[in-house]
């Protein structure tokens, strides 16, 4: 009866469907070699008792104790890697005026490796102390520091997904940021992917080169098309930006007179394996060819209330069966937290469908049936984020990955409002969402393999 790796015992909350939570209430979860879920036993079933009793005191067994659940580990679509030295700040002003003022000149900084380690070791844990398991990462145009961060989730056991950002176009770029040249930026991208598909044989989580164009305005037709070809040719994920702003959606059909969707695809940059972050002002027609090819959205919530001058109709895309999931865009979004993202992910829908211009009347001011629950924006930090990454991962479901999240309600300093015992547990739920902070995420777990806890 020792077949297992770990067997845990708890309640888990995880994505039924985009609107219903399953729980599993005090099942045991029966996890692998390989760290996948592979059983998932209910109380009820013959094989419960003998499965404690073989498990029971032994170093592969854990109980959670009372007040304690496990939740998906999170999945952020969306994350500038360098950017977390300057999270927190500069958000008071334009998306082209931030880049150039701050964001080129700190991430020029990555040309030095120490300092690429002391702030890349800081993001990894940090977003792991936050219960993200796996994370999308934008890193900086230098090669050697972006096989750093991939390193640094390798060893610190986080599945990441990274990408040297191409910057070629001499045009747009500033002189002291950007790749020296087109033929250099694919060149750099093409050793970039090899050295990183050799570094996940090591790996048990995984990690995973992604062909990065920051976004068309910093990126030669040239430079596009070759990261097209280096996408098909290693069969790689693919990220960029795309119609975020009035300023960078305008900025495309001005160049190419047509949405950034249709140019993106033209140079063979939406696939199965493509996120786009924002998307905010994708029309029903971009939407469609997002649907068709399987390409993804990252959903930003946060970031969006700073720079993407709208609200992304999140529930349009979704019954246009769009795949979305969540991002927190550090530093564009202040947090690192999913959780936060969560919330505001709620909060920005139901502004969209109430309309926020007072002097309108009621029935003109918002877009109806615009609204998303909180249901919904946990399945976008977990299971829409694995689905994005045709990867099995944001569901505690057999046949997953055991990357999870222990959630106490009851530490002492922090303690949720729960005073009965016998609360219903789908609102013990959602007093979790709206409340939880990073002290209630007691232990992470990565692919069966603890890389957190407090």
């Amino acid at each position: 009866m020792s077949k297992y790796m770990q067997l845990f015992q708890g309640t888990s909350f995880s994505s039924k469907s985009p609107t219903e939570i399953q729980v599993l209430r005090d099942h045991l979860y029966c996890i692998n070699d390989d760290g996948m879920i592979e059983r998932i036993v209910a109380p009820e079933d013959a094989e419960y008792a003998s499965l404690l009793d073989a498990y029971q005191g032994t170093d592969k067994f854990q109980r959670l104790e009372a007040g304690q659940y496990f939740l998906p580990g999170f999945v952020d679509l969306h994350v500038h890697a360098p950017q977390w030295a300057q999270s927190g700040t500069a958000l008071d002003i334009p998306l082209y005026d931030w880049l150039n003022t701050y964001t080129f000149p700190l991430e020029s900084k990555f040309s030095d490796l120490e300092f690429a380690r002391t702030v890349y070791d800081d993001v990894v844990s940090t977003l792991l102390a936050n219960g993200t398991t796996t994370a999308l990462y934008f890193a900086t145009v230098h090669k050697e520091a972006s096989l750093l961060l991939a390193q640094i989730c390798a060893s610190k056991g986080q599945r990441g997904l990274v990408g040297k950002v191409v910057m070629d176009d001499p045009e747009q770029n500033p002189e002291y940021y950007r790749d020296a040249d087109t033929s250099t930026a694919l060149a750099d991208t093409e050793e970039f992917i090899i050295a990183v598909q050799e570094l996940a044989k090591t790996t048990k989580q995984g990690v995973y080169p992604v062909v990065t164009p920051r976004f068309i305005p910093s990126c030669t037709d040239e430079g596009l098309r070759g990261l097209g070809e280096l996408a098909a040719k290693y069969d790689t994920y693919v990220q960029s930006h795309c119609s975020e702003s009035d300023w960078a959606h305008g900025y495309v059909k001005n160049r190419f007179h047509k949405n950034d969707a249709f140019a993106l695809h033209d140079f063979g940059l939406l696939r199965d394996k493509s996120v786009m972050a924002h998307c905010n002002f994708l029309e029903d027609q971009d939407a469609e060819l997002f649907a068709d090819t399987g390409t993804a959205i990252a959903h930003c919530p946060i970031s969006n209330a700073y720079f993407a001058n709208s609200v992304i109709p999140v529930a349009r895309f979704h019954a246009k069966n769009v795949e979305i999931g969540l991002g927190s865009d550090i530093s564009g979004g202040f947090s690192p937290s999913l959780f936060d993202n969560i919330r505001q992910a709620v909060i920005s829908s139901r502004m969209l469908e109430d309309g926020v211009n007072p002097s309108l009347p009621a029935e003109d001011r918002g877009v109806p049936d615009s609204r998303i629950t909180i249901h919904q924006a946990f399945y976008l930090a977990t299971a829409g984020g694995g689905d994005s990454l045709s990867l099995p991962i944001g569901r505690i479901q057999e046949g997953y990955a055991w990357d999870v999240q222990v959630i106490d309600t009851s530490i002492p300093s922090a303690k949720l409002p729960i005073f009965d015992e016998h609360e219903d547990v789908h609102d013990i739920f959602q007093k979790i969402m709206y409340l939880a902070r990073p002290e209630h995420i007691r232990e992470v777990w990565v692919q069966g393999d603890k890389v957190h806890s407090r």
